[in-house]
Order: structure tokens, then sequence, then C-alpha cells
């Protein structure tokens, strides 16, 4: 029986669908280190983690059973997904399925700094009645500045603007503009014009300190940011430093430089304490929801990889689906370097062993190639293992459909 390794406590019917398909499935409810993940992958198959385990390519040069990786949230940065295309090693991820619950976490944020509820709460909880309109507005007529135009941040776009808010974004790709929304011309366009900055960039080593001090002093007085993308982007010394000057009406923060890998361990931030500053951990898309829709998602991805060749929306290899013949058969999946002559050899083994194709598909990406092939008739491990020494081969799956 194949085995399944997940990590970090995704939602439980990914194991079950796991298990269903007939895997092994063991579960951690924490991440691991590089060498107790090395150590932890030997027999195993399949893959499942979330964000705060990093796949390295020491990790993956050492999983010699490792065929798939399935990231169960939507960034794969913590993952060496080039180091595992050159392996044949497919990684998938959900990008849509918590894209809601993270936009209605942004629009809570939003409203909660906006009206000053943690401070009012907090100086409540000390027994001070507060009761006054002090920095406090409605949403409506404040000006949103998007940075990062994205899944999250078009969603957010729609929902603010049925609120009444106005709405600027700033992307380095040519996107789409929806509704009313603008776009800025540059970053300083947004941070001069907002009211409300909402980070939405993916995890690229290119927004790696994003914003620092220039950044947040560019801001306008009384602005409010919020968070809700990666830790590394933001110098969150700097970001204390503006709140505390006053420059920054309050803050929101979601993702952090350095997390806790499980539930319980300790956490600590410059930005505790301060009653502008709401510090949530890395909840963004944790919703019933969105983490149920996140596993039954890549859990599917998984199994049809591994059960059909599918590698529909794989984030590292040429995506191809091959339809399946009417009657039962065979199936070849054949990842390879993406070189001249590699299908016509490929064909010619086939031709010489007398081997009818019923169906062939192939799909190429940068230096990697992907072949799925379909045979009425089994091939023998003679003619797999001339396959498998072809100088252009990466990974062959062989298996029944």
């Amino acid at each position: 029986m194949s085995k399944a390794l997940l990590l970090e406590n995704p939602h439980p019917i990914a194991a079950s669908l796991l298990e269903r398909d007939g895997f092994d499935v063991k579960v951690i409810r924490g991440g691991l280190d590089e060498d107790e993940l090395i150590a932890a992958l030997d027999g195993v198959s399949v893959l499942g983690i979330r964000s705060k385990t990093e796949v390295t390519r020491k990790v993956l040069a050492h999983a010699k059973d490792l065929e798939v990786i399935g990231a169960f949230c939507i960034g794969t940065n913590q993952i060496a997904t080039d180091f595992a295309a050159e392996r044949g090693i497919p990684v998938f991820n959900a990008p849509y399925a918590n894209t809601r619950s993270v936009v209605e976490l942004a629009l809570g944020q939003i409203i909660a700094l906006t009206r000053r509820l943690t401070v009012k709460n907090s100086r409540l909880h000390r027994g001070i009645w507060d009761k006054s309109a002090d920095h406090a507005h409605e949403v409506r007529g404040r000006t949103l500045g998007i940075i990062g135009y994205g899944n999250i941040g078009t969603q957010l776009s729609v929902l603010a603007e049925a609120l009444g808010m106005r709405v600027i974004f700033y992307d380095i790709a040519e996107r789409l503009a929806l509704g009313n929304a603008l776009a800025a011309s540059s970053l300083e366009e947004v941070l001069r014009e907002a009211d409300i900055v909402s980070l939405h960039v993916d995890g690229s080593k290119a927004n790696e300190n994003l914003f620092g001090e220039r950044e947040f002093q560019m801001m306008k007085p009384g602005a409010v940011f919020i968070n809700l993308s990666r830790g590394f982007i933001v110098d969150v010394q700097a970001l204390r430093a503006a709140l505390q000057s006053g420059h920054l009406l309050g803050a929101a923060v979601d993702v952090f430089p350095e997390e806790p890998k499980a539930n319980g361990d300790p956490f600590s931030s410059e930005l505790a304490g301060l009653d502008n500053v709401i510090l949530t951990p890395h909840i963004g898309g944790s919703t019933l929801e969105a983490q149920h829709d996140i596993a039954v998602f890549t859990a599917g991805k998984i199994s049809s990889y591994l059960s059909r060749g599918s590698t529909t929306l794989s984030v590292n290899v040429p995506n191809l689906n091959l339809q399946d013949s009417q009657s039962r058969g065979f199936r070849l999946a054949f990842m390879h370097h993406n070189t001249p002559g590699v299908m016509a050899r490929l064909n010619e083994v086939f031709a010489q062993e007398s081997i009818n194709l019923e169906g062939q598909a192939l799909a190429t990406s940068g230096s990697i190639g992907y072949a799925i092939t379909d045979m009425a008739m089994p091939i023998s491990e003679t003619v797999l293992d001339r396959i498998r020494s072809s100088p252009a081969s990466i990974r062959v799956r062989y298996f029944m459909i």
C-alpha cells in the first residue's frame, strides 16, 4: 500500500479521501524541519503540507520514493518547485479555495480598524468608558488601496465597492480593473491616496522587504495598514514605529517573518501589546469552509495524477490530461527533458515492439516535457527499462486505467 504523509493538520477529509483511494495515511499536526522531513519521507509517495514546512532541494534529493506534493494552501514558495520538476515530482496547490475567507477577514479588519474597535475594546476591558467619535470613520467613501490585484485582490475590490469604498490598485502585471476600480501607475501613487492599504502579493523573493520605513512614511497620516499576504515582505519594526508615532492609525497583521510550527507553541512580535493593532495567527484562509474545499481540491489533484497521470493545474510541470479511452487499457506517463526527438525515439520503441497506440498527448514547459500514451496491450519490463534508460528520461510511470 502506498504511503501518504500529511503535515500541519489539513482538514480531516484530505486523509479520508486519500485512504479511500488506497493510501496508508499518516497525519502530523505540526511542521517538520529539514532533517525530520527527510527521515519521515522514507517510503512515502505522497507529501501534503501547508505553509510552514520547507521542502528544500536537500529534502527532495533524499526523497527517493516521493511521487507528488500537495500544498494544502495557496502559496508554493516553501517548495523547491523547479528542482521537484527536475525529479519528475508535480506540485499541486489550491489557488482559489480560500479566496473568500481571506477577503472576508480583510473586510472585517478594515471595518474594525476604521471604527477604532480595537482601541475601544482595549479601553473598556480596562474599565475606561470612551464613547467618542475621535478618528472613527465609516468605510463608505474611504479609499482602499490594494497592492497585488490577483484572485484575492480582485474579489476584495468588488466587495469593498459594494460597501461604498473607492478602490485603487497596483500590480506589477497588467490587470483588468473590475467595477469602478482604478489602476495606479505606481506603488507610491497608491500609498499617497489610500486611507487603507491592503497587501495581497505573492511569496516571490522579489517581494521581500517590500514595505519598510520609506513606504510607511509615504502613506497618508492616519491611514490603516493590512498584511494578509506574506510575513517577510514587511519590516515589522518600521511598522511599529509608524504606529507608535501616530502616523498610522492602526494595522492588522496575519502573517509574520517567523511563525511557530504548531498550535500552542510560543509566539512573540514587536507589534504585541499595541491596542491599535489586530494580530491573528495566519488564519486568513482558516475557515472550516475554506479548509474543507482546499482539502477536497488538493487531494483530488493528487489522486487524479497518480491514477490517471493528469497534471492539470500543477504549478511546476507541463499541464496535461489525456481523455480516458472507452475500454480499459494501459497508460504510460513519461516525464522527460524537453529535447528534440524525444517523442520520435519513444514511439520508435513502441513500433519495434509492435505496440499499437490508442491515444497520445504531449505538453512542454521550459526544460520539462510530459507525455501520456495509452495502449490496449500491456508492455514488458524490458520495454519499460528501455524507456527509463533514455538520456531524456526523468520519471516513467506505467499503470492500468
